[in-house]
């Protein structure tokens, strides 16, 4: 072989291995989440704590994985299709953080691509999952304690107006959660010697009824569910409470910022950092069916004092010791 003839198989061959090894590469996983929420909303804003969970376990979105959103903008009915949107794309991973109707769209979707989930109530009762210890075949993820303590939300309330002998709760009939959380609730009422009107709001234009039905009934306070219809308008909610000069309890943190009275419930922000981990976990190779669902446990009690003294109202010291955050 001549010199010359060397030279360009050489060449040739140098110049084709990049473009063979570029082929090679395994392709960089894709992690699709299934929101409920909007770009720019209060789920939007938080999920850098679903990234700080990604990066405890060495993935670091936008370099050892991508992302597909797909935002249902509280139009839950269209859950399903953007579910099955991110199926055909073939996405490594679905999330669904703080939406129980995402979660069950997801799980509907497929059955065979992993499902991370966050969700404020027991994912059992929910039809999520089999058992926490044993979730499933492609789904896990993180409950937080919601429902669970809605009876502490009572007592809290209870706490703030000791006198009062009749309390509302206000739920969606709608949803899986309502008839948990308002037997969950009278039972907590029944023990504490109290009253408690169940009252229903499937839409928001029901809000300002509700408002006025606590006011008929001679309610001293309302409870506002955990159900998304809730939580998504804390500010429409804070104000009226308000404007109504009703005092009112909710389990989303956003709520007291938001002008609302007091929130205790689940940190929002440890349920989405454990199901970030999860998801860089699966990300990694592990399988969701031997991925118990965890529990987020840290609990936080914020209380506006701005607007307990606009409501009357004059928060017990024993109440504002245990506060994580007091807003003046």
């Amino acid at each position: 072989m001549n010199r010359r003839r060397f030279i360009t198989l050489v060449g040739g061959a140098a110049a084709a291995w990049p473009l063979a090894a570029r082929a090679q590469q395994p392709a960089v996983p894709v992690i699709g989440f299934l929101l409920n929420g909007a770009p720019g909303g209060p789920l939007a804003n938080r999920l850098h704590v679903f990234r700080q969970g990604l990066a405890e376990t060495g993935i670091v979105e936008g370099r050892d994985a991508t992302s597909e959103y797909r935002w249902a903008e509280q139009h839950p009915e269209r859950l399903p299709g953007l579910a099955a949107d991110l199926v055909r794309r073939e996405v490594k991973v679905i999330v669904t953080l703080g939406s129980t109707p995402a979660a069950l769209a997801a799980k509907a979707a497929t059955a065979t691509i992993p499902i991370v989930f966050s969700v404020g109530s027991d994912p059992v009762e929910l039809g999520l999952v089999a058992s926490l210890n044993r979730p499933g075949s492609n789904i896990t993820g993180v409950t937080g304690l919601g429902v669970e303590v809605g009876p502490k939300r009572l007592e809290i309330m209870h706490e703030l107006i000791p006198a009062a002998t009749a309390f509302a709760v206000v739920v969606n009939p709608a949803t899986l959660l309502a008839k948990i959380e308002a037997q969950d609730l009278q039972r907590a009422a029944g023990n504490l010697g109290l009253q408690l009107h169940v009252l229903e709001a499937s839409s928001e234009t029901d809000f300002e009824a509700v408002f006025a039905a606590v006011t008929q009934l001679k309610a001293a306070g309302l409870l506002i569910s955990t159900d998304p219809l809730f939580t998504r308008r804390t500010d429409r909610i804070a104000a009226l409470a308000l404007r109504s000069g009703i005092p009112a309890v909710s389990s989303n943190p956003e709520f007291v910022a938001a002008s609302g009275l007091v929130s205790y419930g689940s940190s929002l922000d440890d349920e989405f950092r454990l199901a970030g981990v999860y998801t860089g976990r699966i990300v990694k190779g592990e399988k969701p069916s031997d991925m118990p669902v965890q529990e987020a446990t840290r609990i936080e009690l914020l209380i506006n004092l701005k607007s307990a003294k606009a409501l009357g109202l004059a928060v017990p010291e024993s109440l504002l010791a245990r506060a994580d955050e007091v807003i003046e």
